[in-house]
């Protein structure tokens, strides 16, 4: 599959603002399983309204997010993931995320990771927990700034 590298292991499994609580032999599996996915500047990782079925998890470059209802766009970069909503809702993504620059990833399909999960139960507490340490401070980050704290 995706044959990570030592680099990006090291990347993904240090990285502050994505799925934190991930030990190095969960990133080891979940990128053993992964696809290798690149975008070029202005392609699009997902589309608002549209099933993104699995996670992006970002190894190089930047990815903005773009909110309908928000005038800011959050920026995404190496160590990040999105499509957390959509795979925690099974549904449609809520925003559209554009490359800004050249971006590799780590795709991962719902079917993978549940099947992860299946065989590895601690892995699917760490990435749950991950998840919604993740999206906890990103609603922070939202919340914060619009009561002017």
């Amino acid at each position: 599959m995706a044959k990570p590298t030592a680099p990006e292991l090291t990347l993904l499994s240090n990285g502050t603002s994505g799925l934190r609580y991930l030990k190095p032999n969960d990133w080891a599996l979940i990128a053993d399983k992964a696809s290798r996915v690149k975008f070029k500047k202005g392609d699009y990782l997902m589309h608002s309204g549209k099933r993104p079925d699995g996670v992006y998890l970002l190894l190089k470059g930047t990815a903005q997010v773009r909110i309908p209802s928000q005038g800011r766009h959050p920026s995404l970069g190496p160590g990040e993931v999105c499509g957390e909503m959509s795979f925690l809702e099974n549904g449609r993504a809520s925003v559209s995320v554009v490359a800004m620059e050249e971006v590799e990833t780590f795709f991962i399909d719902r079917a993978t990771l549940q099947g992860l999960f299946e065989l590895f139960p601690h892995l699917g507490s760490r990435f749950y927990r991950s998840l919604a340490t993740n999206l906890s401070r990103r609603l922070r980050d939202l919340i914060v700034p619009a009561l002017g704290l």
